[in-house]
């Protein structure tokens, strides 16, 4: 199966690297180019792409409003495309508004090709592309100023307690083998804890679910 890509980018040189590089790979294709966000809404619309790699900082529509656009409710698709945010910076004050807008990731615009590359396969492959590293700093960064939400905490009632324990440590940035040695389990049994985990609170990817985490209140920054 051929993984559709379009790129948005208003830097004319970064899109026909990315373009080159991609094509060049067995089973991507780049469908599109867009130049800002409303190019780029619009080709997501006509094109059907599976990837958007999405820069945040464009004219006209920036990246965060594209991708809301692209991914609301309000405005199904039929075919719903992965956004990976571009960014220059490794952490700045988009990337947590982006990933609640429905991005599946990040990466870094010197990202190593090879990490192009592995970025686009993992996110069409239904997973999210955050480090755990990574996933730390967010929840250090912004977590100080989102309390709590009583919704995330009627939710919960839905996992067993070891779902619960799961989730809690998916949300403090633990990779599925940090888990399975942390609960003394298997790295297969916690990847389906994970799966009932995401079907249950309907959550999108790993992304989403450490977003869950901390409206639930299972996580904090100090944590």
């Amino acid at each position: 199966m051929t993984i559709s890509v379009v790129i948005a980018d208003d830097q004319t040189m970064v899109r026909a690297g990315f373009a080159a590089l991609l094509d060049a790979q067995n089973g991507i294709q780049v469908v599109g180019q867009a130049a800002d966000g409303i190019e780029a809404v619009d080709l997501v619309r006509r094109e059907k792409p599976d990837v958007v790699l999405m820069d945040v900082r464009m004219p006209e529509l920036d990246g965060l409003e594209a991708t809301r656009r692209i991914l609301s409710p309000a405005h199904p698709l039929p075919h719903v495309p992965r956004v990976i945010m571009l960014t220059t910076f490794d952490i700045d004050d988009y990337v947590y508004e982006a990933l609640q807008s429905g991005a599946s990731g990040f990466l870094l615009k010197d990202s190593l090709p090879d990490e192009l590359v592995q970025a686009v396969r993992v996110v069409a492959a239904g997973d999210a592309l955050l480090a755990p590293s990574i996933t730390r700093r967010l929840i250090e960064q912004f977590g100080q100023s989102r309390p709590s939400t009583p919704r995330a905490h009627l939710e919960l009632n839905a996992l067993t307690t070891r779902e619960r324990e799961v989730l809690t440590l998916i949300g403090s940035g633990r990779s599925n083998g940090e888990i399975a040695t942390d609960l003394f389990i298997s790295e297969q049994t916690v990847k389906t804890h994970v799966g009932k985990i995401l079907q249950k609170l309907q959550l999108r990817d790993r992304v989403h679910a450490v977003i869950f985490a901390y409206d639930a209140g299972l996580v904090t920054p100090a944590s």
